[in-house]
């Protein structure tokens, strides 16, 4: 496994490499690698980029059960023309269970712990398979990402240490529909009624002029994450 001296060492040299280049190297030097997908416009270019590289990657996307009927669409879409080796993971309760268990709409009374049960826990349960993680996070979406390397160690609750890839860390906004557009690539229909940052239905609102990217989640609650990417301590 990497070390996180290596990690320190070579910062630099992985900040210089292209997005295409450091995937490029991940599936060259790693076999257990997976790639958590919400199949937002970041995530499709990512796709895009592992599917030349290694077309029977691992590809990751968490069903809430809460997503949008466009952003099922899109999966499906994906899955099917592109051919991807897609895993689907669910919380280990339906959403009537759930509400059963803690009323309806814990969205809106305790959205962090909606969103540990409905999307932190079934990722848990993922990771532990996984030597390397990759995802489509950005430093310019939040200011809780501002500070995220390309490469990391990550120390998972059980004690197991996994690399994180955040292969367009250095990307805007504009670089993500530049790609998209460059390579004429399918995207969730819901960017174009300025949804920014597409997570469940019941959580997530277009973006009024002048906010940031992520405004929309989780609106009035404080809320800048949904914990997938801070329940793992950065070595």
């Amino acid at each position: 496994m990497i070390t996180k001296e290596f990690v320190k060492e070579k910062s630099k040299y992985f900040e210089n490499l292209p997005a295409q280049n450091l995937l490029k190297w991940v599936f060259e030097n790693y076999e257990n690698v997976g790639f958590t997908s919400s199949f937002s416009a970041d995530d499709i270019s990512i796709i895009h980029m592992i599917k030349d590289i290694k077309p029977d990657a691992l590809i990751i996307f968490i069903d809430t059960d809460y997503h949008f009927p466009e952003t099922y669409q899109l999966v499906e879409k994906v899955k099917n023309e592109w051919d991807i080796n897609l895993k689907i993971i669910k919380p280990l309760i339906t959403i009537e269970e759930q509400e059963r268990k803690y009323g309806k709409n814990l969205y809106e009374k305790d959205p962090d712990k909606c969103c540990y049960i409905r999307k932190v826990e079934p990722l848990k349960r993922v990771l532990e398979d996984l030597d390397v993680w990759i995802t489509g996070m950005r430093r310019d979406q939040s200011p809780t990402r501002a500070n995220i390397g390309k490469v990391e160690i990550h120390k998972l609750p059980s004690g197991k240490e996994i690399l994180k890839i955040n292969p367009i860390a250095d990307w805007t906004r504009k670089d993500v529909w530049k790609y998209v557009h460059k390579h004429n690539l399918p995207y969730n229909i819901l960017y174009d009624k300025n949804y920014l940052s597409i997570g469940c239905k019941p959580c997530t609102r277009p973006v009024l002029d002048g906010e940031d990217e992520r405004a929309g989640r989780w609106a009035g609650k404080g809320k800048l994450e949904c914990g997938l990417h801070t329940f793992t301590e950065k070595e």
